[in-house]
């Protein structure tokens, strides 16, 4: 059976069928993402990078119809989530980045527009037909942060070591607090 992912139509054909895609797929079958994550991992050396960082699991939920009821305006909801692996620019070490996205898009041609529909993102088709693998990996590399971070402070080792700083810092006034209370 051929991966409906892949395969090309145009919109209205896709929402004309109503089509509902449920996606359990590895990274290493989304081309574009998986380049966009390796150039990250690159900055770390070749033992640093996570084994196995193409298996990680990219889970979607697209519905395809239409917003009007002449059936003349396609659009897709959409429910994309997946955890890659980066690099923190802060401690410049590897960790799990989970990215999730929801997006209600209108799919349009290049120039086309449609008034009254401001809950939905205008989805611009440069083709007259699409895959829905390229509106899934497109979302995911759009909701990658410019500079990864540790969401978790503790897990971020140059966050750690400043915390440790600043206790170091803070040692010598609670030890002279400590001596002017005994003078006392």
């Amino acid at each position: 059976m051929s991966d409906p992912l892949r395969l090309r139509r145009t919109a209205a054909d896709w929402a004309a069928a109503g089509q509902l895609i449920d996606v359990v797929q590895e990274l290493k079958c989304f081309e574009r993402l998986g380049s966009v994550v390796e150039e990250d991992l690159a900055a770390l050396g070749e033992d640093a990078i996570p084994s196995g960082w193409r298996d990680s699991t990219i889970n979607a939920r697209l519905e395809f119809g239409f917003v009007d009821e002449r059936n003349s305006v396609p659009m897709v909801q959409c429910e994309v989530s997946a955890t890659v692996d980066a690099v923190c620019q802060r401690c410049l070490e590897a960790f799990r980045l989970p990215l999730e996205v929801e997006a209600k898009l209108l799919l349009l041609g290049l120039d086309e527009t449609q008034e009254g529909y401001d809950e939905f993102e205008v989805w611009e088709l440069t083709e007259d037909t699409l895959r829905p693998l390229d509106i899934v990996e497109e979302l995911l590399v759009m909701s990658m942060p410019f500079s990864a971070m540790h969401s978790d402070s503790t897990a971020c080792k140059a966050l750690a070591s400043r915390v440790a700083d600043d206790e170091k810092l803070t040692t010598p006034f609670a030890a002279l607090r400590e001596q002017m209370t005994q003078e006392q």
